[in-house]
């Protein structure tokens, strides 16, 4: 990040625009009981979101220069199998946002979301709030660990290697369980990162999505070994 800030700036600074202004729609279209599901989803598709990341660093392994048209225009190996993972995290993240409007419907019954601070009152000082609390938290716990399962690795895979998507997905759920603890410790810092990020009115993420953008390719050519070529 500290070899090429501008871009990494520019870029984690342009998701914590659009943040900003799908908050902002959320809130003027009377939405915002979807904030804190789409808050967790975030972290589901994030992978995706990083490819401009990725690139910057294969690029800076290889001593080229990074531009911003480098990061925004990424020529991948296996395109058409990394949209279709991106379909599939967008799918999951759809469903995250289902089932946490289920779990809400369960304890709170069909009636009206009650504003943002209503909302975090009720969650945090009613037993229904507490309860709500603890079985999203497990489910999203749950799908949380199989999403980061199956995209630790596998959008650099497909960055990189000529393969199609189930075995990139393969690859990067072996990762994660051969490496499981460390892979415990990395999940842990990147929730922690991004909870940051986002409760800073998302200033933070300006910072922390590109820290774990780069991060994660050297994850990736630490655990996986690939070379950097691409396009």
């Amino acid at each position: 990040m500290l070899r090429a800030p501008y871009v990494s700036l520019a870029y984690g600074g342009a998701f914590a625009i659009v943040s900003v202004v799908l908050t902002t729609c959320l809130f003027l279209i009377d939405l915002m009981y979807l904030l804190f599901p789409l808050g967790a989803g975030f972290m589901l598709v994030g992978p995706m979101l990083a490819v401009g990341l990725y690139e910057a660093s294969r690029r800076l392994e290889l001593d080229e220069p990074v531009t911003l048209a480098d990061v925004a225009f990424v020529v991948t190996r296996s395109p058409a199998q990394l949209a279709m993972l991106g379909a599939l995290l967008t799918l999951l993240l759809l469903f995250w946002v289902r089932l946490a409007t289920l779990v809400y419907a369960l304890f709170f019954g069909l009636s009206a979301f009650p504003g943002f601070e209503e909302s975090v009152r009720m969650l945090i000082f009613t037993p229904e709030g507490l309860a709500m609390l603890a079985v999203g938290s497990v489910l999203g716990g749950v799908l949380a660990v199989a999403v980061f399962a199956i995209s630790a690795f596998s959008v650099p895979i497909l960055m990189t290697r000529d393969v199609d998507v189930i075995t990139a997905i393969l690859e990067s759920v072996k990762a994660v369980r051969d490496n499981f603890w460390p892979m415990v410790v990395w999940a842990w810092l990147i929730a922690m990162l991004t909870i940051f990020g986002i409760a800073t009115l998302f200033v933070g993420l300006a910072i922390t999505f590109p820290l774990i953008g780069h991060a994660t390719w050297h994850a990736y050519r630490r655990v996986i070994g690939d070379g950097p070529e691409a396009g």
